[in-house]
């Protein structure tokens, strides 16, 4: 059976969505994790889809905020230089495809240096528009970046189908009021509109102003 949504832009988060980074994230989290006594369970259901400052100020709450900004600095660093292991999410590089010509963007907690680390590793190519850490005031959840987006590309919110895996992410498409699909195993406890495993249940077929979004 498939489904069949209409849309004018579409949004993508990077990390769990077009590239599978899962192993670098967590093995530095739990390093992160181990000098601070923080319980395993804990900092992973934290982390994805947050930036990195956001994580820490949940997790060691008392803690100066500008500590957990020089930390997290720190921890950006290691992930932009630390890529092996990192590899496209089946289906992302057709997905990026089809979406050239179309209005589309990468919504990222990430910062550019990480984007373009990861992306590079996962063979794939960043987008026009890429709303990274550097360009919003607030992390997911909040939905900032994904309306930053919208309105970059010219396109009311309610148009726009949000790809994401996280819960953080998921959410922030939902407040934006946007589609969602999930994207991954864990997306459906989140509650997204559609779901997919991956990406190559996936197509985009041009439509009047915009494009079919049809999941298999």
């Amino acid at each position: 059976m498939t489904t069949t949504l209409s849309a004018r832009a579409v949004l993508l988060d990077m990390d769990g969505t077009l590239v599978d980074s899962t192993a670098v994230v967590e093995r530095l989290w739990l390093e992160w994790a181990a000098l601070h006594g923080l319980e395993r369970d804990t900092v992973l259901t934290t982390v994805h889809g947050r930036q990195g400052w956001q994580s820490m100020a949940i997790l060691l709450p008392e803690r100066d905020h500008e500590i957990n900004r020089e930390e997290n600095q720190r921890m950006l660093a290691r992930e932009s230089a630390e890529t092996a292991g990192v590899v496209a999410i089946p289906g992302a590089a057709e997905l990026l495809t089809a979406l050239q010509g179309m209005p589309h963007a990468i919504v990222t907690s990430a910062d550019v240096a990480l984007m373009t680390a990861r992306m590079g590793a996962a063979q794939l190519p960043i987008t026009e528009l890429a709303i990274t850490a550097e360009r919003v005031s607030r992390s997911k959840p909040d939905p900032e970046g994904f309306l930053l987006a919208a309105s970059a590309l010219g396109i009311d919110p309610a148009d726009c189908v949000v790809f994401e895996d996280s819960g953080a992410g998921i959410k922030a498409g939902i407040d934006a009021g946007m589609t969602v699909i999930g994207v991954g195993p864990h997306a459906p406890s989140f509650s997204p509109a559609h779901h997919v495993d991956d990406l190559t249940r996936i197509s985009i077929v041009p439509a009047g102003d915009g494009f079919e979004i049809r999941i298999s």
